[in-house]
């Protein structure tokens, strides 16, 4: 009997029941066929490749809709490169029409400059011609040319000092912005540093400064326009040369002491700043424009 109950429901019988219950007919836990045909409409089988189906067909959606996407990112690719293909025969025009008068103004501020100088020539010869003749013309003389030099209207040719400012090359990292100064900017030289170099050089003994080639005078400004630096209204870049004229080696020990060396010095160690100090025999600075002077003050006695 036991063999026959091991056969049909895998299990002895009698475990776990009493010796009351022992001898009592037994149900085998065979599951029903009649209730599994009227519980289970579908075979397992069945449902397991229904259910593989409907994850096919959603994976087919969804790859659907991501070719969808791409090909919606290449058409609006394409539109824009159409249009700015359209657009880049007039962009060219308008940059040649804008660069052609950028280069005719220039011509002719650079004939105007060069028609100023020649008159201020012949005016400076016709004034000392006609002064140096006498013992009081000759004095005028001599207090006209110490005030053309104070007004910076004098070229100026002697020994000094030359200061090179640099701006640091493209890093190569473009991602890196630990070393921008200006936010969303590459320029680390501004119009403040170069003011403050400017200012301790006059303090060191300078009798006369140029910057990028422009001479430094009353009413002469340096000031920062966008990306750029402004000197009189005249645009410089890097590399930034400012010309000192006076006693060279006196000049250049003062200046190595001063607020502006040691500015220079936080940019180099900073930024990666270019910075170089050299002595000249015969530096060249040439004179400033001299404007017409409408209202003035005397200040003190």
């Amino acid at each position: 009997m036991a063999e026959a109950s091991r056969s049909l429901g895998g299990y002895e019988p009698q475990v776990g029941l009493n010796t009351h219950e022992a001898g009592a007919p037994q149900r085998i836990p065979v599951p029903s066929l009649l209730r599994s045909l009227l519980s289970d409409h579908l075979d397992p089988g069945y449902a397991a490749a229904a259910r593989r189906r409907a994850e096919g067909g959603t994976r087919r959606m969804s790859w659907a809709w991501q070719v969808l996407a791409g090909l919606g990112v290449a058409t609006v690719f394409a539109v824009a490169v159409a249009q700015a293909q359209t657009a880049a025969p007039a962009n060219r025009a308008a940059q040649q029409v804008l660069s052609g008068s950028v280069r005719a103004a220039e011509s002719r501020t650079d004939a105007l400059a060069a028609g100023r100088d020649a008159l201020t020539s012949r005016v400076e010869g016709e004034r000392r011609s006609r002064l140096a003749g006498d013992e009081r013309g000759r004095a005028l003389l001599a207090d006209l040319d110490r005030d053309s030099f104070a007004a910076a209207a004098t070229p100026v040719i002697g020994p000094g000092v030359t200061v090179v400012v640099t701006d640091p090359g493209v890093s190569r990292d473009l991602t890196d912005v630990s070393k921008q100064r200006v936010a969303g900017s590459r320029q680390v030289i501004l119009d403040r540093d170069l003011q403050l170099v400017v200012n301790s050089l006059w303090v060191s003994g300078a009798e006369a400064i140029a910057v990028g080639g422009v001479r430094i005078g009353p009413n002469v400004t340096i000031r920062q326009a966008g990306g750029g630096i402004l000197v009189d209204n005249q645009p410089i870049g890097s590399p930034y040369t400012v010309i000192a004229i006076g006693p060279p080696h006196a000049m250049q020990e003062a200046f190595g002491h001063s607020a502006g060396r040691q500015r220079l010095a936080l940019l180099e160690k900073s930024y990666g700043v270019g910075v170089t100090v050299s002595t000249g025999e015969a530096l060249t600075v040439a004179a400033s424009s001299v404007r017409e002077l409408r209202f003035a003050k005397q200040i003190g006695p």
